[in-house]
């Protein structure tokens, strides 16, 4: 037996990445189609010997070109030709997945498919004749459980088989009624007679997709043989008409309905059989009743997520306050064991301050994470983008931009990257553009410390309350933003939404511990790697190049000044300690990131921003959490009383400068400007162009400041 290349096709969430791991193992290697954005993962396994090529297809709904992942899929099975095609199907949901067998078994590919998930169609009290399928539908059917690797080497030896003799000649040919059928005879014989296509796409399919009004198979067409593309469209046309007219209705519902009725008529020849009430509600039904509702279902989600912010919050204050105190106190033993002198204050204040301040946030970090893990492993996220898609069409968005604002930071603790990959999945180019420039406004991982900062400084009586404030006002202004750039620089007509439901599951402990630490430990790995990195610069740039010789000298002349005048001792020590703090601040002042930080006061105090604020905000343009840091190596440089000790948040509540006005300032700056330098890169890459970057960064930035001045100046007002 040679060497064979197998696609995997199947809708989404019906296993069909877990069954493309269990084949390959670590064998495989993940790139992007040619031209388009949509992940191409390709591995290798082992049949009868030798190796098999798999590539694992985007998951699809149909072969109509109605998103890009539909035209990868369709084009890569008509122009590649794999050797057969392993068509993954949910076993509970078998006439939902059978569609798109449908649709494999009129392009006339080799195929066998896979019927997964047998156990959970078991529980559910289905038994399923696979013999009988796959003599109803003419292709090889093989019962597996991809998550157990069950069934495996009897799936890779069907399709070996199904590879050596190619597609059956056995399979159904289907009807689709008196009308659309007679146009079908018509255009085949077009399309045969002048072999327009033929060479790439069968002709009874291709008839179905001019009838269907695929735009890229039309588009195709136009341009390979004008005259008979004029010919079907006169077809297409005359049979539309005759539709509208006599059943009004269009020929795409007509052939949706009749694949539908043809799977439903197999899984009635006792196909499917249960073994209770087939009225009876499954579990997952009965929560939706509640859940979904329209009226109680919002209500539900905000209760979850204040209590998810209260969970966090509440079991995170004790291990945040003993990182604290462990930071502090390898400062103090820094403080005692080396020499003033710089590399002591890059300790210090550059690592120290700067990092330890990020780090301090970890376990906060981890409990968010570890909540929101279990509402994703429960199916609850799912149902949450399935209560907002009504919402999201009000304002030019759909649906599918849902999840790419939840993993972006829609509940808090997210990141922008996978969330502006996230939008792949949606069909419209200006959909997706829409939601992938407002994605980053989420609440992402990175701006959770400078929220946890600021309320904890300034609001600490109402931290869950705030935060859940916080979150809608993200969504809010994310979704404004989104209405605004699909009725200016964006528009366009909005695309049907097909969303999964998951069936409701209790994670298991281990898995949510997993997830847990993956994401925690991106952001520590993220901590010692980037914000490292930029906190030194940062130091550097607030160290040097110092203060003036003269400045120095006269530093110098005021704490001999307060020694010769003597006194009590512990009255000189306090001022000779003043003096090094205004020397400090000066020095900072003086420094490099100082003379830029007030370089911007000029504009920046129109929302409340001192040069230190400035400092840590350019800085924020790489990461956000460079803030905070940023922010622990500024005061810790510049403090005026050194000896005043505590935390970042107890020096910013005691700071003469700072107000909670001035810190709901600062939090509306953080969650709406600039997204940071990694997501620009990628919002640039996933939109095709630089400049979808450039604007985020310009739009966001100009739009944040604004909003910020807004919140100062009438806060000032009202707090006066």
């Amino acid at each position: 037996m040679g060497t064979h290349t197998f696609a995997l096709a199947g809708n989404p969430n019906c296993g069909k990445t877990t069954l493309f791991n269990a084949l390959t193992g670590g064998r495989q290697h993940v790139g992007n189609y040619p031209g388009v954005t949509v992940e191409k993962k390709v591995g290798t396994c082992s049949l009868g010997g030798n190796p098999s090529r798999i590539v694992d297809l985007p998951g699809i709904y149909s072969l109509t070109a109605y998103s890009v992942e539909e035209v990868v899929a369709r084009n890569y099975l008509s122009d590649e030709r794999p050797d057969a095609v392993i068509n993954i199907v949910d076993a509970s949901n078998l006439e939902r997945n059978l569609y798109l067998s449908c649709q494999l078994m009129e392009l006339g590919v080799p195929m066998v498919v896979a019927c997964n998930m047998m156990d959970v169609a078991r529980s559910r009290g289905l038994d399923i004749d696979l013999g009988k399928l796959s003599r109803l539908l003419g292709v090889e059917v093989v019962a597996i459980v991809a998550r157990n690797s069950k069934g495996l080497d009897e799936l890779m030896a069907a399709a070996g088989r199904v590879a050596a003799g190619g597609a059956s000649s056995k399979r159904p040919v289907l009807s689709y009624g008196d009308d659309i059928d007679r146009a079908l005879l018509g255009m085949v014989e077009i399309i045969q007679e002048k072999n327009f296509l033929t060479a790439t796409y069968p002709a009874r399919w291709l008839a179905l997709k001019y009838l269907e009004g695929d735009g890229e198979v039309c588009s195709q067409g136009a341009a390979a043989d004008p005259e008979a593309d004029r010919a079907l469209r006169l077809q297409v046309e005359e049979t539309a008409r005759h539709l509208r007219d006599t059943l009004d209705t269009y020929p795409e519902a007509v052939i949706a309905d009749h694949r539908y009725g043809f799977i439903k008529a197999i899984l009635q020849q006792d196909v499917v059989r249960r073994q209770f009430d087939a009225s009876r509600l499954y579990v997952s039904d009965r929560i939706d009743l509640v859940l979904t509702h329209r009226f109680v279902g919002p209500l539900v989600m905000v209760a979850v997520l204040l209590g998810l912010y209260h969970f966090t919050f509440t079991y995170s204050e004790l291990p945040v306050a003993w990182l604290e105190n462990v930071f502090a106190w390898a400062g103090d033993v820094v403080d005692g064991f080396l020499a003033d002198g710089p590399f002591k204050s890059l300790l210090m204040a550059g690592i120290i301050d700067g990092v330890g301040g990020v780090l301090g946030f970890v376990p906060l970090i981890m409990f968010m994470f570890f909540g929101i893990a279990f509402l994703e492993d429960s199916g609850y996220l799912a149902r949450v983008a399935f209560m907002l898609d009504r919402v999201f069409r009000m304002f030019g968005l759909h649906g599918s931009s849902v999840m790419p604002y939840i993993v972006s930071g829609g509940i808090a603790g997210g990141c922008a990257v996978p969330g502006v990959l996230a939008t792949r999945t949606l069909r419209s180019p200006k959909e997706r553009l829409a939601t992938l420039l407002t994605a980053p406004f989420m609440n992402c991982g990175a701006k959770l410390p400078v929220l946890a900062l600021l309320i904890g400084a300034f609001f600490a009586e109402h931290e869950a309350v705030f935060l859940l404030g916080l979150t809608a006002l993200a969504w809010v202004m994310a979704l404004l933003v989104a209405k605004v750039l699909r009725h200016t620089v964006l528009r366009g007509e909005p695309t049907p939404f097909v969303m999964e439901l998951p069936p409701y599951r209790f994670p298991t402990f281990r898995g949510l511990l997993i997830h847990t630490w993956e994401k925690t430990w991106q952001y520590v790995k993220k901590a010692g790697t980037v914000i490292l990195g930029i906190s030194v610069l940062l130091w550097a740039m607030m160290t040097y190049p110092g203060l003036p010789e003269g400045e120095v000298a006269r530093f110098e002349t005021d704490r001999a000044s307060v020694v010769a005048a003597g006194g009590e001792a512990e009255r000189v020590e306090q001022r000779l300690a003043a003096i090094d703090g205004l020397e400090a601040e000066a020095a900072l002042k003086n420094s490099l990131a100082g003379r830029l930080g007030r370089s911007l006061e000029s504009v920046s105090y129109l929302a409340g921003f001192d040069w230190r604020t400035n400092i840590a905000l350019v800085g924020g343009f790489a990461a956000k959490e460079v803030v905070v840091s940023t922010l622990g190596t500024a005061y810790s440089l510049g403090e005026v009383d050194p000896e005043s000790g505590g935390s970042l948040a107890k020096t910013l509540a005691a700071d003469p400068g700072w107000s909670p006005v001035t810190a709901l300032a600062l939090v509306v700056f953080v969650m709406f400007y600039a997204p940071c330098f990694v997501t620009v890169v990628c919002i640039s890459r996933e939109a095709g162009s630089w400049k979808w970057g450039a604007f985020a960064m310009a739009f966001n930035t100009v739009f944040a400041f604004l909003f910020a001045v807004g919140v100062f100046q009438i806060g000032s007002l009202l707090y006066a």
